[in-house]
């Protein structure tokens, strides 16, 4: 190569490093403006027919994932290890359609837990987790239909109110059925067959009733054995007194008499 070549060479070699550098510059600058998201292991975002998507199924979870994208229509949390639904879980996500909570270990779930989804929401399935008891307030204002088989119920009030604020999906009343229950004979039986002929809030309020009923009877016998001790305590003490005065002098006694007579009187 001659000098004038290496002359010549030079200063394209200097843009091209400065390209570069400048190319490489843009790069950092976009990587600090528009961080990428950092999804939680095994979740993904994708496009189910023409929805957007967010599958986080069997991803070994145990607390609902914060960094869901709030233009979500379809949740997948399910076959995952989420004991407890806090309040406002879902807030963020008010384009919400679906939501698949199934085969988790939820027990608990606290009132406002689906806060910011009545508008949206159609769907919820909440089967094969560990629910026993849950209030109808949880469910306010929620139009989704709901799927609540496969839980270890126990049928009373409660859960018949339950049954009554929410709209069951279809085919699932079946699965509700009594692991436990506050009158022993529907344990293993579907609710919805249970309550056709029984109605446990009725129940417990005869039995509220009754057990009122024998309060009040308690105090008022209470009431009238006291006043039955006080007459037959104050029989007992003028007879007492009585016999006293029949063995005074007369003159004595007729004025004792007077004042017991006026006493008792």
């Amino acid at each position: 190569m001659t000098v004038v070549e290496g002359v010549l060479l030079r200063p394209i070699t200097m843009g091209l490093l400065l390209q570069s550098l400048f190319l490489l510059l843009l790069l950092l600058l976009g990587s600090c403006l528009h961080p990428a998201t950092a999804f939680p292991k095994g979740c993904y975002p994708s496009e189910e027919e023409g929805l957007k998507t967010f599958r986080c199924s069997n991803a070994q979870l145990t607390e609902v994932p914060r960094d869901i994208p709030n233009d979500t229509n379809k949740l997948y949390l399910d076959f995952n290890q989420i004991p407890f639904l806090p309040r406002d879980a879902f807030w963020d996500l008010p384009l919400l359609l679906e939501l698949d909570l199934s085969h988790n270990a939820i027990a608990r779930i606290e009132t406002g837990a689906f806060q910011g989804l009545a508008e949206h929401l159609h769907s919820l399935d909440l089967s094969s987790n560990r629910l026993v008891s849950v209030s109808k307030d949880v469910f306010s204002n929620l139009k989704a239909k709901v799927n609540l088989s496969n839980n270890p119920w126990l049928c009373d009030c409660r859960l018949q109110e339950l049954i009554r604020a929410v709209e069951l999906a279809a085919d699932s009343s079946g699965g509700i059925l009594c692991d436990s229950s506050t009158q022993e004979e529907h344990v293993g039986k579907a609710f919805l067959q249970v309550i056709a002929d029984t109605d446990f809030c009725n129940v417990y309020k005869k039995t509220t009733d009754i057990a009122m009923l024998v309060t009040m009877f308690g105090w008022f016998a209470m009431v009238i054995s006291y006043l039955v001790y006080y007459v037959r305590q104050n029989q007992e003490d003028a007879r007492r007194h009585l016999e006293y005065l029949k063995s005074l002098p007369s003159k004595q006694r007729r004025s004792e008499e007077s004042s017991t007579i006026s006493t008792v009187v």
